[in-house]
């Protein structure tokens, strides 16, 4: 039987008409055999139908296909793509639609903006931790240890000198009072160290940012060179000889 053109283009498709796909990844012929088994009658034959189905989804990603998670995963993309409507034996508990529409809980993000940034907020908390621990040497060995990397990190952005009143002052601050070293006899370490520690670091990280780049090849260029050399010396024993 044939058609004319314009009765032809009547029984064309366009997406824009068709229904849409809940996961389009899969395409629209397993939809549609997806939706020709949801309105099988017969039970068991609905049954089989899911189980081919899955065997099908399956074999797009084999890797995975024995995989009993994804086994689930499968499972509930089953009913998503059937929009619930599919009456079949699950060998897992069968989702609902409430279920996946729940959204999770919003994530809380700390927003802080501490007043010294160059710290960051490890200073921030390694301060609480040695506040809430009893007098003792090892507390002391810890707030010198805070002190010394507050003026660490203090040099790494400020890139100059700074006394350690300064560093007393602001874990002063940042500990609420809890902390003063103001007149303490105590002695970080001196400016100029920290900043070798700091070069030392840039230039590890730059050594070996440059053993990643590509080196150039002078192999053929000594090749040639010796080569010049070898023909220069046959050149001067002809002319003496």
């Amino acid at each position: 039987m044939t058609y004319t053109k314009e009765e032809a283009v009547e029984f064309l498709e366009y997406n824009s008409q068709r229904e849409h796909l809940i996961i389009p990844e899969y395409g629209r012929h397993i939809q549609k055999l997806i939706d020709q088994v949801t309105d099988i009658k017969d039970r068991e034959e609905r049954n089989k139908g899911a189980r081919y189905i899955i065997t099908v989804l399956g074999t797009l990603n084999p890797h995975l296909r024995d995989v009993p998670d994804f086994q689930h995963k499968l499972w509930d993309q089953l009913f998503i793509m059937s929009n619930f409507k599919m009456d079949v034996d699950s060998p897992y508990p069968i989702p609902t639609k409430e279920v996946i529409a729940l959204k999770p809980e919003r994530l809380g993000y700390p927003q802080n903006f501490p007043k010294y940034r160059f710290y960051g907020n490890n200073i921030k908390y390694m301060i609480n931790v040695a506040c809430k621990w009893e007098d003792g040497e090892l507390k002391n060995a810890l707030i010198i240890v805070i002190a010394n990397h507050m003026k660490k990190c203090y040099l790494s952005w400020n890139k100059e000198t700074v006394t350690d009143d300064v560093i007393f002052e602001h874990l002063y601050e940042l500990s609420d009072g809890k902390i003063n070293l103001l007149k303490s006899d105590e002695e970080l370490s001196t400016s100029q160290n920290l900043i070798k520690v700091n070069k030392k670091q840039s230039n590890k990280t730059q050594f070996f940012t440059n053993k990643n780049q590509k080196t150039p090849n002078h192999s053929n260029s000594n090749k040639n060179f010796k080569q010049n050399k070898n023909q220069n010396q046959k050149n001067n024993n002809r002319k003496n000889s």
